[in-house]
């Protein structure tokens, strides 16, 4: 009984913590999110209500990028409220050593980190396509109109008037193969039909290679090469496809498959699904550091140092995950040891941490 009643405690002041400084966290984001909109609606010359709107939408996306290091912040608020309370030397004294403080702040971490992988990234990244998809209503490029589906890539671009419809079975950097181009007006009655074996998409001025053209008479030309106009090229394609934060999980798999099916690199998704299932050890791990930092710290009581000190942290952990990240997109490290050797480096100081933690 007298177990149960340390351990309920313990979780409940842990998630009083997490929760106040991810509320924190969020107000900040929208603060700053709202400066990033103002731009935008200047440009745009839409309502204030979307500058609130937006900010909150893009927020809950951002929070999760900085989870890891709510945890860390957390755990040291926790850390300094037992000790402030003397409730440390209590539970010391009453044989619940640091170690087993460890134990059950590793177990709240992994009931969180669970949750927030498998429903409030679904949750974030639903909102970040809400986010999106928003913003593209108010913007005059062609922003968004490329979708990658089973059957190859798709691309709709309006150019003076007229519409054109892209079907490519096969997209790789900067060239397309097997490519349909269906030009209609604003009534989308067909004017032209281009067929190509492949285009050299490095410029927006496509060149079309063994073209067929026919026109809306039903008349058939052919020609060895031919120039086609886009406001797309292959970076600007690519980058469509960036946002991977706007998918939950089970889009990004299949969005991976459909990445294979056209001879697309799935790098960066597999990257970023690595990221997103390797999260729950992350928050732990985290955790782990922050209390033994703090641990150490614990003759420090100013709560604006240890905030000072722990984002100091978060930030050298944030720019080794950035660093190996990159060299896993670059092709220089594994995919899954870009993603994973930053946690192992982490584990590995971890457990130093926690062999020394006692000692005290």
């Amino acid at each position: 009984m007298k177990l149960k009643k340390y351990q309920s405690y313990l979780y409940l002041l842990f998630l009083k913590n997490f929760i106040t400084i991810s509320f924190i966290f969020f107000c900040i984001v929208i603060i700053i999110n709202i400066f990033e909109e103002i731009r935008f609606a200047e440009k745009h010359n839409t309502d204030v209500y979307y500058i609130i709107y937006l900010s909150i939408l893009n927020a809950p996306s951002l929070i999760f990028e900085i989870f890891p290091f709510i945890f860390l912040i957390s755990v040291k608020f926790f850390y300094l409220f037992l000790k402030e309370k003397n409730e440390l030397e209590i539970l010391n004294s009453n044989g619940i050593s640091n170690i087993k403080i460890i134990f059950n702040l590793l177990l709240i971490s992994i009931f969180l980190g669970v949750f927030i992988v498998i429903f409030y990234y679904s949750f974030s990244s639903s909102l970040k396509s809400k986010y999106l998809d928003i913003k593209n209503r108010f913007s005059n490029s062609n922003e968004y109109l490329a979708v990658v589906k089973d059957n190859g890539l798709w691309i709709k671009e309006e150019i003076n008037e007229n519409i054109f419809i892209i079907h490519a079975e096969k997209f790789d950097k900067n060239k397309l193969s097997s490519i349909s181009i269906t030009e209609v007006d604003k009534y989308y009655s067909r004017k032209n039909t281009i067929n190509a074996r492949y285009a050299n998409i490095s410029t927006k001025n496509w060149l079309l290679d063994d073209v067929d053209l026919i026109d809306h008479k039903g008349s058939s030309k052919k020609f060895k090469t031919f120039i086609h106009n886009s406001s797309f090229n292959g970076e600007i394609i690519s980058n469509l496809f960036s946002n991977l934060n706007s998918m939950n999980i089970f889009e990004l798999h299949k969005l991976s498959d459909n990445y294979n099916k056209i001879g697309y690199s799935d790098t960066d998704i597999k990257i970023h699904l690595n990221k997103v299932y390797s999260m729950p050890i992350f928050y732990i791990l985290m955790t782990i550091l922050g209390f033994i930092i703090i641990n150490k710290l614990k003759y420090y009581k100013s709560k604006f140092f240890v905030t000072i000190f722990g984002i100091f942290v978060s930030v050298v952990v944030y720019y080794l995950n950035y660093f190996s990240g990159v060299l896993g997109t670059n092709g220089i490290l594994p995919i899954y040891l870009s993603v994973w050797s930053p946690l192992l480096i982490l584990f590995l100081i971890c457990n130093i941490g926690i062999l020394r933690v006692n000692e005290n």
